[in-house]
């Protein structure tokens, strides 16, 4: 199954297809609970990042004038409504099952939690780099640039809180566009801007409508415009720059690795009454009977990346043979 990001239209889907695009939305959702783990990681793991990317950027004037007017199939075909459905479906079915597993296993196992998506992750690299159909140069400079980037964004120092409507408009689209990019954590961005209490708060007492939607709204309106805009914006890139756009993706997911690091303290601070992590501390770990667990669990991650990838060369080469 494809997508035409130009006319809208969506091929059939495969019953097989669906089901793959289910298994990857259950791990995009399941990525979601780990801390430093994005879906926008996931996705670009399993090979569906450029057509969620496209799927986003359908979403537009013409869609909301096809749904206004009742035309329910051809809008459904117009924002690739198969594809959709059957990431969101594995999506939901991972919040409310294997999301819960997975805070389990981060409350009581946290190193060989963060030990299997580190090598996961990891092992990743070498997937998406193979994406990269031509590497040099300019590429390799993109990389860097993605890796400083997710680097430097752990260094940085949070801003103070700004209650200025056209401030909190930036941070909702600004923390929705580091969403779509993988490596990086929207709550974290918002974090560094100073408003991530301001609007935790609001959202935890949206009935007070006169202190909660001064805020929420703004908040809100500055989201759907980092999603839809920002998806158009990726979108065009990956069309004429491929290459170099995956080489920056990548690079964002080497760095985000520090955030992965098993062996790490967290500094936590306190924000509405809930904590939240707002830097790390690294160590090296001794070579003891753990560490040998731990580094089971990093080439399980590893394992289960291949696995993936099997998965989606498999449902690839039976779309395309349709």
């Amino acid at each position: 199954m494809t997508f035409n990001a130009e006319n809208g239209k969506a091929k059939a889907m495969s019953l097989r297809g669906m089901i793959g695009l289910i298994f990857r939305g259950m791990a995009i959702g399941a990525a979601n609970v780990i801390p430093g783990v994005s879906g926008g990681t996931i996705a670009l793991i399993t090979g569906i990042y450029p057509e969620i990317i496209s799927s986003i950027k359908s979403f537009g004037w013409k869609t909301l004038k096809l749904l206004l007017k009742g035309q329910l199939s051809r809008c459904f075909s117009e924002i690739n409504g198969p594809f959709i459905t059957s990431v969101g479906i594995g999506v939901l079915a991972s919040i409310f099952t294997l999301a819960k597993a997975l805070d389990h296993l981060l409350t009581n196992h946290i190193t060989l939690t963060m030990s299997f998506f580190f090598g996961l992750i990891l092992a990743s690299v070498y997937l998406v780099y193979k994406q990269i159909s031509k590497w040099n140069w300019v590429c390799t400079l993109a990389a860097t640039i993605g890796i400083g980037l997710a680097g430097a964004i752990l260094l940085i120092e949070p801003l103070g809180e700004n209650p200025n409507p056209i401030y909190i408009f930036l941070c909702g689209a600004v923390a929705m566009c580091s969403m779509i990019l993988p490596g990086i954590s929207g709550s974290f961005i918002l974090i560094l801007m100073g408003n991530y209490a301001l609007v935790l708060g609001a959202i935890s007492n949206i009935r007070d409508f006169n202190t909660s939607l001064p805020i929420v709204l703004p908040f809100v309106g500055g989201c759907a415009v980092g999603l839809l805009g920002f998806s158009r914006i990726l979108a065009i890139v990956l069309e004429k720059f491929k290459a170099t756009t995956m080489a920056l993706l990548t690079g964002f997911i080497i760095g985000s690795l520090a955030v992965i690091w098993p062996w790490k303290e967290e500094i936590r601070t306190i924000f509405s009454g809930k904590e939240k992590v707002t830097g790390y501390e690294w160590y090296l770990p001794p070579p003891d009977k753990m560490f040998l667990l731990a580094v089971l669990m990093m080439l399980a991650g590893a394992g289960l990346v291949l696995i993936l990838e099997k998965i989606a060369g498999d449902t690839t080469k039976e779309e395309n043979s349709h």
